[in-house]
């Protein structure tokens, strides 16, 4: 494919966008110290050697008290993107072509450490457990999918329920690299791509238009990024909570594994055929916020 067309595309826009915000520093999440920090003021030490050993759900931690730790990641992270986006504003239209990429790539940086946190917090192995640089291509989907479900997207949220069940009957530490890759999850990974590079440009038009006036520009900014983060971490926050992988009381029937390797690649789900072939024109549709 010709370097034109890659970046016409919205799904290599995206997948770009999504490379560049991992490299940037303090976004890659540290899974064990993360869970010790956030766990410290509710859980013993056993229950916290265990949640990192193994996940929070082994170690019998509640989802209700997941919640409130989750919650708090979210208000940090919330206010810390949207203080952010306000002084990217504040210089005005003369720094546009500076200022917006730089707040798109810290946007979704901040989009990856909140996604990071709250899978950790529901008993998702370590995304990043390389120390280098690059993401391997199962993270790159498992990613994508999260954003979708932050989106509002139907068939990025049966995937990751789908991808949750893999590990949770499979009891598995990593994630399953044929289903995110080659599997029945893939095409769904490239038409949640494709979606979000759509909507990835809007925004940025969005942010754009906004920081045109100084200091109005950096108020507005910062409320736009308020008023779609938070309803965004909210809702991956909802869905992951929701799958049996987070909860302590579910176990697999033994048997019941689910062997992600091996789907066809043509077996899609029929929602992402009908719900991301109009991408160019659907608008994304935020829920309220809620705790």
């Amino acid at each position: 494919m010709k370097q034109g067309k890659e970046v016409e595309n919205p799904e290599s826009r995206f997948f770009a966008v999504l490379l560049a915000a991992a490299k940037l520093p303090g976004v890659r999440i540290h899974r064990e110290a993360y869970l010790r920090s956030a766990l410290a003021r509710h859980c013993s030490g056993e229950e916290i050697r265990r949640a990192i050993e193994e996940t929070p759900a082994a170690a019998g931690i509640t989802v209700e008290l997941l919640d409130k730790v989750a919650n708090d990641s979210i208000r940090y992270e919330t206010a810390k993107v949207s203080a952010l986006s306000a002084a990217a504003g504040m210089p005005g239209i003369f720094a546009l072509p500076a200022t917006v990429p730089a707040d798109l790539a810290q946007y979704v940086g901040h989009m990856l450490r909140i996604a990071q946190k709250l899978a950790y917090l529901y008993s998702w192995p370590d995304l990043f457990a390389d120390e280098g640089e690059g993401v391997d291509d199962a993270t790159m989907g498992v990613l994508t999918l999260f954003f979708g479900v932050m989106f509002g997207t139907q068939s990025a949220n049966a995937a990751v329920g789908q991808v949750a069940g893999m590990l949770s009957k499979q009891v598995a530490k990593k994630l399953p690299q044929k289903a995110l890759t080659k599997g029945v999850i893939y095409p769904i990974v490239k038409k949640s791509a494709a979606y979000l590079g759509v909507q990835m440009t809007k925004q940025s038009f969005a942010k754009g238009v906004s920081k045109a006036i100084p200091v109005v520009g950096a108020v507005v900014s910062g409320g736009l990024t308020l008023a779609t983060y938070l309803p965004m971490a909210k809702r991956l926050k909802k869905h992951l909570a929701g799958l049996p992988l987070a909860d302590p009381s579910y176990r697999a029937s033994e048997g019941d594994v689910v062997d992600g390797e091996v789907v066809e690649e043509h077996e899609t789900f029929a929602p992402a055929d009908a719900e991301l072939h109009d991408a160019d024109t659907t608008a994304v549709k935020l829920e309220q916020p809620r705790d």
